[in-house]
């Protein structure tokens, strides 16, 4: 049984898949799915409470508010790449540089883990690129490529020169 003979999902969640699976193509998904999740640790850690027994330590940095602008600003670049597909490498970029910038202002890019997180997403915004659909590829690689003549009688004597 070769791949092309398999039975086609028919029902409503083949359909849902199917139409998912098109739309995660034509985007960077996983390059906006990393960059938003990176996004929530970043603005969550900052102001997160840890108890271990009765001892309460608080997070809470000095730039609470720089780490809830760069986890919401990261979360944007996300849902950027994934509508926005124009501007990847601006989205990627920008999410590379904030998740540098999170190392210092957000406890170490929330403690390494928003950093590593935004850094391979806007990694994969960046080097992203469109792919061409199938019958576009299959035009393209039917017609050969146009050829110009340097020889003058072939072209009537009109020839580069």
């Amino acid at each position: 049984m070769s791949v092309d003979t398999r039975p086609q999902q028919v029902g409503s969640f083949g359909r849902a898949r199917r139409s998912f699976r098109e739309w995660r193509w034509q985007r960077p998904f996983w390059g906006g799915l990393w960059t938003l999740l990176s996004g929530i640790p970043i603005m969550y850690i900052p102001y997160q409470t840890m108890t271990l027994g009765d001892l309460h330590i608080r997070m809470a940095t000095t730039a609470g508010a720089g780490s809830l602008i760069i986890g919401v600003l990261l979360v944007v670049l996300g849902l950027t790449l994934w509508f926005q597909q124009q501007s990847r490498i601006f989205a990627g970029v920008a999410a590379i540089l904030l998740a540098l910038v999170s190392l210092v202002v957000s406890n170490f890019g929330a403690f390494l883990i928003g950093f590593l997180l935004a850094l391979v997403g806007g990694a994969l915004g960046v080097s992203w690129a469109p792919g061409r659909t199938a019958t576009a590829a299959a035009t393209a690689a039917a017609e050969p490529p146009a050829a110009i003549s340097l020889s003058k009688e072939r072209d009537g004597g009109h020839g580069a020169e």
